[in-house]
């Protein structure tokens, strides 16, 4: 390696972390994932079967998660959508989880929205390709406050809900996930050891949408702070 090559410290992201809403502690984001097609109508809405077809998992970079006012609208895109999900924080490490025991491993909850570049997911899904460059984007994972599962209680009927400019998009409860969040920890335990930083974002239900810039977004489930963004 030549004596030119260096690393520049000064623009590394060491590590991504996000409020509490105490407003006193940080969450380190380890890695974020993801469960494709958990509600039925959703899953129907976007060509599945969900009497036949069980949810999918697929992730995004820890980075992607963001608390900031302003999303910028990512480039190679012409069909940017939303998807309002219900984020669970993961507290403690865990491989081969029993259902039993899965909701013990929740830390907090969180309001998500899983930014999804459309047109690159349906030309990626035609030529059965991966779909990391429509998922896995700058900013794609905008989430709210954390809320520790302690102030919560029970996240299994919870109203999920999302506005774009004053006008409702997504409206459902947690009550229509296909998989529910003790299988949906359980499940993703036998794929990969779980660890104290991962963030899971749950499904969500129908009505996605195109988002343009300029667009105020307004996400909300019941019990937890609001999510709002600005698409820029």
């Amino acid at each position: 390696m030549g004596s030119d090559a260096h690393l520049s410290v000064t623009h590394l992201v060491l590590t991504n972390k996000i409020r509490m809403r105490d407003g006193q502690r940080l969450y380190p984001v380890h890695r974020i994932y993801c469960v494709g097609q958990n509600y039925a109508a959703h899953t129907r809405e976007m060509g599945g079967r969900p009497d036949r077809d069980p949810p999918f998992f697929f992730s995004k970079p820890a980075d992607a998660a963001s608390q900031s006012s302003a999303i910028p609208y990512p480039p190679a895109t012409a069909e940017l959508h939303h998807e309002v999900e219900l984020v669970v924080a993961i507290g403690q490490s865990g491989e081969n989880i029993p259902v039993s025991e899965a909701l013990d491993y929740i830390y907090a909850y969180a309001v998500g929205v899983d930014l999804t570049r459309r047109d690159i997911q349906n030309q990626a899904k035609k030529q059965g390709r991966p779909w990391d460059m429509a998922k896995g984007f700058d900013y794609s994972a905008p989430v709210s406050e954390l809320v520790p599962a302690s102030e919560v209680g029970d996240a299994s009927h919870l109203g999920i809900n999302i506005t774009v400019n004053g006008h409702q998009r997504q409206h459902g409860n947690t009550s229509q996930m296909i998989w529910n969040l003790a299988e949906i920890i359980s499940t993703l335990s036998k794929l990969v050891t779980l660890r104290a930083g991962d963030l899971l974002f749950t499904g969500t239900p129908e009505g996605v949408g195109a988002l343009a810039k300029g667009d105020e977004v307004l996400a909300e489930i019941a019990k937890l702070p609001e999510l709002r963004f600005k698409v820029v």
